[in-house]
């Protein structure tokens, strides 16, 4: 799996919920909140303040390591 900034933060959830530490790291601690549902990687990264494109090579290279 390629994870891509237009993703649904609750779909990269619900596919692998064992990213959520990486969302909890840079403070997105609420991953159960009605926003996270809908809202994209890139949505959320520039609420809480992060650059995307870090937390996309970290779930990326997670996804590498599950292949």
């Amino acid at each position: 799996m390629q994870y891509h900034a237009d993703m649904i933060l609750g779909d990269v959830l619900d596919q692998d919920p064992t990213t959520a530490p990486y969302f909890i790291e840079i403070g997105m601690h609420c991953l159960g909140c009605p926003a996270s549902r809908g809202e994209t990687l890139a949505q959320a990264c520039q609420v809480h303040g992060t650059d995307v494109q870090l937390l996309l090579e970290k779930l990326n290279r997670h996804a590498l390591t599950k292949a």
